[in-house]
């Protein structure tokens, strides 16, 4: 009789290493699955250390491309922050992460999918969540929420003599006091000593930028180009990139760098966890500020004004809490398209020592901004004496309120 097969998200690691073993143990034939969304990884290694454990079949699936149009760039256009500071590069790579998933899954007929998020965590709900709404029928193995899994392995040291059993090659390098994970958009850094959310991280931590201190110390300037918000050229010293991307690669090696893009926060996770995170977020960074930057030269105010107060906010809950397959994603990301129409434009930009700055901008098509009209020198079409009005009109409500207070003899 055949086995039921599992498919699980695999990186060569500890973890998913001895996970695998584990399904194994259990009687499962397990296709692994690795993705690829730009995070310095030996493939290659990895496959082949997956098949050396068992694994029946192992796929590694490109999808950076479908990564930076899918996911990066509507985050550009929506502006997508979490709790102000937060771009959001974990939870970008999750969606497309998990459709290629489900994808290998179904075509190898598999009845579960697995995952080594821990029970903690924001990914597991991210993951999870997706899974189901590609996939309603689908099973997920969980082991990190397993009793009988987490109270085997109640630590590092029971999965390394876990895989000393199982003979599954260990990186002999010690392990680094904090857990990673990269992709194309950023490179994050939490647990371990960074627990301690008053602990300064240490240098040697940051991996994609360079430190601020140490950068070139000539500033770099160059050009981004958006249509309808999303960026479609970006012109440097050294040429032009159009292809998305190409374009993204080459923001991230400018930001990189000059040491753009790093940021120490605490944040508050969908499960209700307070956690202290370290991002990095290059590219990403300087798209997203020279895209906000535009908005303000081509979008209408009040367009602008209701993007702000619920498409922005509400699609970046969305991406954090796991919730990209759902209708409430889908109708706040037709609403930011429909206000993107406008933001068509050049930023010209300067990266220089951990700092990103605006230059100027300009649009051909846009014409919202009048310089004769704004100009403190020239009357142009505006009507100096119709703002008495205006300043009237505005004030009746406010008169009744300080009258108010004034009876009630309350200070304003």
């Amino acid at each position: 009789m055949a086995k039921e097969k599992v498919c699980l998200a695999y990186s060569g690691g500890l973890d998913t290493s001895c996970i695998l073993a584990w399904l194994i143990e259990k009687g499962y034939d397990v296709v692994c699955f690795m993705a690829d969304v730009g995070q310095e990884e030996d493939f290659e290694a990895a496959k082949k250390k997956a098949e050396k454990i068992g694994a029946v079949k192992v796929y590694v699936e490109d999808l950076r491309r479908e990564f930076v149009e899918e996911l990066c760039f509507p985050a550009i256009q929506c502006n997508a922050l979490y709790e102000g500071t937060y771009l959001l590069g974990t939870s970008l790579a999750r969606p497309v992460i998990a459709r290629a998933q489900i994808a290998v899954a179904q075509k190898e007929n598999c009845i579960a999918v697995s995952h080594g998020c821990t029970g903690k965590g924001n990914d597991q709900v991210r993951f999870e969540l997706a899974f189901y709404a590609l996939q309603p029928s689908i099973k997920v193995i969980a082991p990190w929420r397993l009793p009988e899994f987490y109270s085997r392995f109640a630590g590092r040291n029971d999965l390394l003599n876990f895989a000393a059993e199982k003979n599954i090659p260990v990186t002999s390098t010690k392990s680094k006091p904090w857990s990673m994970d990269e992709n194309l958009a950023h490179c994050s850094y939490e647990a371990g000593i960074l627990e301690d959310p008053d602990t300064t991280p240490p240098e040697d931590m940051w991996k994609l930028t360079k430190d601020p201190k140490s950068a070139p110390s000539d500033p770099e300037d160059f050009t981004i180009t958006f249509t309808a918000g999303i960026p479609t050229k970006l012109v440097t010293e050294s040429g032009t990139i159009t292809k998305p991307l190409e374009l993204f690669l080459a923001a991230n090696a400018i930001a990189r760098k000059h040491g753009v893009g790093r940021i120490d926060i605490v944040e508050n996770r969908f499960i209700g966890i307070k956690s202290r995170g370290c991002y990095e977020t290059p590219g990403l960074t300087i798209l997203w500020a020279a895209h906000l930057d535009l908005e303000g030269l081509t979008l209408d105010r009040e367009v602008r004004a209701l993007r702000d107060q619920f498409a922005t906010v509400g699609w970046s809950r969305c991406l954090y809490n796991g919730l990209y397959f759902s209708p409430e994603r889908e109708y706040l990301e037709h609403a930011v398209v429909a206000a993107q129409g406008s933001v068509n434009g050049q930023v010209r930009c300067r990266a220089f020592k951990g700092h990103f700055s605006i230059l100027g901008r300009s649009s051909d098509t846009e014409k919202l901004y009048d310089m004769s009209e704004s100009s403190m020198d020239e009357i142009g079409s505006f009507e100096p004496s119709d703002t008495t009005g205006f300043i009237a009109i505005q004030a009746i409500r406010l008169k009744k309120y300080g009258a108010t207070k004034a009876e009630k003899g309350e200070r304003l």
